[in-house]
């Protein structure tokens, strides 16, 4: 039974968060099976960077269509090659053309040759060139994949000496349901994965991680803090609402700048600041939603685990400077 006595720092009254848990994690497990199924259905698209080939960025200064391209690019046999219009304006003439990787040709030259052939040397201009075999291409893919993972693990191990092993699940859980659900966005509007992308997601792991870290951190702080038999429900309650002001100003400018990103950035950024956009929202969203009450749940399963106040008198002293530090956090 949640305490409605019950003050944060500032003397309000908590938010019951943890009431709607249940509701909150059933609209993250719908989000992450929705993911997981776009993933294995569709699956991700993988860029040069991570199955190898040849990505070239073209301007052309005629007003050419990307079938007129595609007309020219067929015939070269280099089997199916991907013409994409970049950036979000038509008026630009830039298209992203991918290519498989042959062995034994320069897939870079052949498409650049038939191009200037087709709308001459002034009508084409290509801005950047990437060949990358298939072999690299395949080592990236492993390279990515056990960076991300080797991250998780240092979260884990951090965490866990930081606080207590009890904080761990929850923040892990919540970084593999930031991760699912932006690649699932990723999946479902078929945009390409690539490396600037892998560093997108490692990215939003910090920012998840760090927002995460600071509720655990209060609710540490107000373990000692509030009267010994508080339920934990209540502390987490307290600790959020809390944290909600430090974690609605710090998601919201975040989120701003990577709106300005996504819009003006130019089609170079435009899948990156995507992604950092996905993560911002479900991040900010994961650390109250998922990590607090796995840690609920988990400080219910084994009661006699955990951070426990011992000395009363200690405890009384420190939620002096607690109550002090607190204050002035919020001033």
């Amino acid at each position: 039974m949640e305490n409605k006595e019950l003050k944060t720092c500032t003397g309000k009254k908590p938010i019951s968060f943890m009431k709607y848990k249940w509701v909150f994690i059933g609209i993250s497990l719908c989000f992450v099976l929705l993911s997981a199924y776009e993933i294995m259905v569709n699956g991700i698209n993988f860029g040069v960077d991570f199955k190898g080939g040849t990505k070239l960025l073209c301007r052309f200064s005629d007003n050419v269509s990307t079938g007129d391209i595609r007309g020219v690019v067929s015939e070269l046999g280099l089997g199916d090659v991907q013409v994409i219009q970049f950036g979000s304006d038509p008026a630009a003439g830039e298209y992203l053309l991918r290519a498989k990787y042959v062995e034994g040709k320069d897939v870079a030259q052949i498409v650049t040759v038939a191009l200037t052939g087709k709308f001459g040397v002034d009508g084409v201009d290509v801005l950047s060139q990437e060949v990358v075999g298939p072999k690299v291409g395949a080592d990236m893919q492993q390279k990515g994949f056990l960076s991300v993972l080797l991250a998780c693990a240092l979260i884990l191990v951090y965490i866990g000496f930081r606080f207590d092993f009890l904080f761990s699940p929850g923040a892990i859980i919540a970084l593999v349901h930031d991760l699912v659900i932006s690649m699932g966005f990723f999946a479902f509007f078929g945009k390409e994965f690539n490396l600037p992308i892998l560093a997108a997601l490692l990215t939003i792991l910090g920012y998840s991680i760090n927002d995460t870290i600071v509720i655990y951190d209060r609710i540490r702080e107000n373990i000692t803090r509030l009267p010994k038999k508080t339920p934990t429900v209540d502390v987490i309650n307290v600790s959020v609402t809390e944290t909600l002001p430090r974690t609605m100003v710090t998601s919201l400018t975040t989120f701003i700048v990577v709106l300005i990103l996504f819009y003006l950035g130019g089609g170079v950024l435009h899948d990156f600041a995507f992604c950092l956009m996905i993560g911002v929202v479900f991040g900010t969203y994961s650390s109250t939603f998922i990590a607090a009450p796995v840690y609920l749940f988990l400080q219910k399963m084994f009661p006699n685990l955990g951070i426990k106040v011992t000395d009363p008198e200690a405890a009384k002293e420190k939620e002096k400077r607690e109550r002090l530090h607190a204050q002035r956090y919020v001033a």
